[in-house]
């Protein structure tokens, strides 16, 4: 048509590409200046956890997700995650799932438990 590449699409674009790559940039410059440059550590232990397994997380959450949320619906009811209401209970259980597989990755980094290529 006009040989314009739309920049939402369900395959990978040009377009794409360099805007989700220019963002991951940003964001690296931002975490570099607080944590490297400003010595600002502290709050960065959770991405600490998850980066020392980043193998593992990748696994687990392709594996698992399923399961731990069926158990979060099995073990506290079918409702567990619309107290926060309808629109926000798809945004509260993936946290839920978060929190546990980042729980998973505590467990491991505790006992120096690494998984390496």
């Amino acid at each position: 048509m006009l040989g314009v590449c739309p920049l939402v699409k369900r395959i990978w674009t040009p377009t794409w590409t360099l805007f989700s790559g220019g963002l991951c940039f940003l964001f690296m410059a931002g975490f570099y200046a607080v944590i490297d440059a400003r010595d600002w550590k502290a709050w960065s232990f959770p991405l600490v956890v998850i980066g020392m397994n980043s193998i593992a997380a990748y696994c687990i959450a392709h594996l698992w997700e399923g399961f731990i949320s069926n158990s979060f619906k099995t073990h506290f009811g079918p409702n567990v995650f619309k107290i926060f209401g309808d629109t926000f209970a798809p945004m509260a259980q993936g946290a839920g799932v978060l929190l546990v597989f980042w729980l998973i990755l505590f467990w491991m980094y505790r006992r120096k438990l690494f998984l390496r290529i």
